[in-house]
């Protein structure tokens, strides 16, 4: 298991770092086709990214939801939650290539959102109309609309805080979570001993949530010091907030997993579970890590 992780842990860091620095480095690049000029938005790698960890999600959550005789309406709910997880980078083409102002961008966005949700729920009742008609119409519809705010709004979000705030603030986001994760597995493994959330996740323990909170700061602390993204006492609290809040993210996945009766989510990654096993965490951190970006910037 652990050497799983090691070396899984390790991939993914360094594929993430690169996909990330890549987007940076495409940003704003202008190509031509045809005689027609384009421009590369902010967040198009980490758009593709985050599509495609939905589709893999939604597929996961399915299998969750079918354990419990619920059905996800997977044509509907995956694409509805790429559309949401754009909701930040959509406009930015529209007001690129309309002319608008770009004091118009946040109203864009607003409307973008507001509409897409009234759409995407008429979409949900009109498939299970006509596929299951008047059977588990609440059941069915309610954990579409679950599925699609979890994996689609909630990334959206990630993507925002990449366009906003910029790719260190994107990777100090997610390093610090992910080492909240690393820190609670470490010292919970050697030296957690009084539980923290039992009727959850049994192996959670409270020297774990200290090893989290320790390890999330450090990193929080020296991308402050690296990158000049906050002062120092501010990356100190925003590491020990998002240490606490990663964990909530991680308990929250966990309380679907039990009901559905799973200890992971899927085996995609060997020593992880399945991709909801390893998002799970920046996933409920990531709108109020946007607002603390937001109110420190």
């Amino acid at each position: 298991m652990v050497k799983y992780r090691l070396f899984f842990g390790t991939l993914m860091t360094v594929s993430f770092t690169g996909i990330v620095m890549l987007d940076g480095w495409l940003d704003g690049m202008k190509f031509e086709i045809r005689n027609s000029k384009f421009e590369i938005p902010g967040g198009a790698v980490i758009g593709i990214l985050i599509a495609v960890l939905i589709v893999l999600g939604q597929i996961e959550f399915s299998n969750l939801a079918a354990a419990k005789n619920l059905r996800i309406f997977r044509p509907v709910s995956t694409v509805a939650s790429i559309l949401l997880a754009g909701t930040w980078y959509w406009p930015q083409i529209i007001c690129s290539e309309f002319g608008v102002r770009s004091s118009m961008f946040e109203i864009s966005a607003h409307f973008y959102l507001l509409f897409l949700l009234a759409f995407v729920l008429l979409v949900l009742l009109l498939y299970q109309y006509i596929y299951y008609g008047t059977t588990a119409v609440l059941a069915n519809c309610g954990v579409n609309c679950l599925s699609i705010i979890y994996l689609g709004l909630l990334s959206g979000f990630v993507l925002a805080i990449r366009i906003d705030f910029g790719i260190f603030a994107l990777l100090m986001f997610v390093f610090v979570v992910k080492s909240a994760d690393i820190g609670a597995y470490a010292i919970g493994t050697l030296v957690g001993k009084h539980k923290f959330s039992p009727k959850i996740s049994p192996g959670k323990t409270w020297e774990g949530m200290a090893g989290a909170a320790a390890g999330a700061t450090i990193v929080a602390l020296a991308f402050a010091a690296s990158f000049d993204i906050m002062v120092w006492w501010s990356a100190a609290i925003f590491g020990f907030c998002f240490a606490c809040v990663g964990q909530a993210g991680d308990l929250a996945e966990s309380m679907m997993k039990r009901d559905a009766q799973r200890k992971d989510s899927a085996k995609a990654v060997p020593g992880f579970g399945g991709v909801l096993d390893i998002i799970d965490s920046p996933l409920l951190a990531a709108p109020f890590a946007y607002l603390f970006f937001m109110l420190t910037k």
